[in-house]
């Protein structure tokens, strides 16, 4: 039985992402054929503003407690976020996390390339250059490589969300993570999936090696845990199964700290999901929370009072903004031309490039050729 909460919920979603990819993204497109690195500011900001809408929603309509302990964030750094995987939601609900400790419009999350289909959302994120894979390492290679690259190019502070087990728990999933521990010798696990690190250690690396160096200032290793219920998928969410409380500890590591050699990383990124599996166990078995103090050893860059702020101000513009499009549509004949010829463009360039983000690749291939060509010219001369 679906609850009206769980409807509101999805429908406030599913229109602000819509109509925000249409009347809000969609002005901005052809700013990638002039300059990649101011599209991807102002997109990456205007994405920022739609993030805040789940946070408002889950906190203040539906009542979602957040506690975060550990380290934090140093606000505006370039990290790589590792986290477990406890439902099919957790990358959406680390939003509440980020916006107190981080920038939203700084994260980039590895998701299943199906998501960028879906209208509205799928739109939004195409346009965020979020990391779509296939699942298949040979051809997520490549264009992780030419992802991460690009981000190295153009500078931009890059915090990318890596779900290193790859799917979430369930028990089929705990049966197959099972049988790999036992073909491998390695410890069953009860609250947490063994890792697959070769995504992982690939995109370490990358960062590390880029051009210009130095990309990376620190992983992040979050442990996300819920003591209540635990909404494990979407139906969860539309039957008014939200997180009553939701967990968060950070643990910061400095570059610095963390191996360089392919084999080093890999254990290391084994070892902190042994560290996770422990933690877990201590959360819930014990008193259902990863510290007794209830808050983070740094304070949060954002004060309750101006989260607060940001929340109220979302609801209310993520709530009249779609009003005001559907009038809009009803009122001028332009807006549904428009509206129409935007809808037929996301639709058709990734049937026929393959996504947003590829032509965004694409078009700074084309800018860095040619200024690798003007930097020719001008030395001949």
């Amino acid at each position: 039985m679906v609850s009206w909460k769980g409807i509101y919920f999805a429908l406030a979603l599913f229109l602000g992402s819509f109509f925000g990819s249409i009347f809000m993204l969609g002005p901005f497109l052809p700013l990638m054929f002039i300059s990649p690195a101011w599209y991807r500011w102002i997109t990456d900001c205007i994405v920022a503003t739609w993030l805040t809408l789940p946070v408002a929603l889950l906190e203040m309509v539906c009542g979602a407690k957040v506690v975060v302990t550990g380290d934090g964030f140093v606000p505006g750094e370039r990290s790589v976020i590792i986290m477990n995987h406890r439902t099919r939601m957790d990358w959406m609900f680390l939003w509440n996390c980020l916006l107190r400790y981080s920038y939203l419009r700084l994260e980039k999350i590895c998701l299943k390339s199906s998501l960028k289909s879906i209208p509205g959302f799928g739109w939004a994120m195409q346009v965020a250059a979020f990391v779509f894979i296939q699942r298949k390492w040979e051809d997520d290679k490549s264009h992780f490589e030419k992802m991460l690259d690009y981000f190295c190019d153009i500078r931009e502070p890059l915090q990318l969300l890596i779900f290193p087990e790859g799917t979430d728990l369930t028990a089929n999933t705990k049966a197959r993570s099972n049988e790999f521990a036992e073909k491998n010798g390695l410890k069953k696990y009860e609250y947490v999936l063994h890792p697959r690190t070769t995504g992982f250690t690939f995109v370490v690396e990358r960062l590390r090696e880029g051009n210009p160096c130095d990309n990376l200032d620190a992983i992040h290793d979050i442990t996300v845990a819920y003591p209540q219920n635990i909404p494990q998928t979407e139906k969860h969410l539309l039957k008014g199964n939200f997180p009553r409380e939701i967990h968060f500890h950070v643990q910061r590591y400095p570059i610095e700290t963390v191996p360089t050699s392919k084999e080093e990383l890999e254990l290391w990124c084994r070892q902190r999901w042994e560290e996770k599996e422990e933690r877990l166990r201590r959360f819930y078995e014990g008193g259902k929370r990863f510290s007794a103090a209830g808050q983070g050893i740094v304070p949060p860059c954002k004060s309750e009072l101006r989260v607060l702020a940001v929340k109220c101000a979302s609801l209310l513009y993520w709530t009249a903004f779609p009003l005001g499009m559907l009038a809009l549509l009803y009122l001028c004949s332009f807006a549904q031309w428009y509206f129409a010829a935007m809808v037929v463009f996301f639709v058709v360039q990734q049937k026929i490039f393959g996504g947003l983000e590829l032509i965004e690749l694409a078009c700074h291939r084309y800018f860095k050729k040619q200024q690798k060509f003007q930097d020719t010219k001008g030395k001949i001369n």
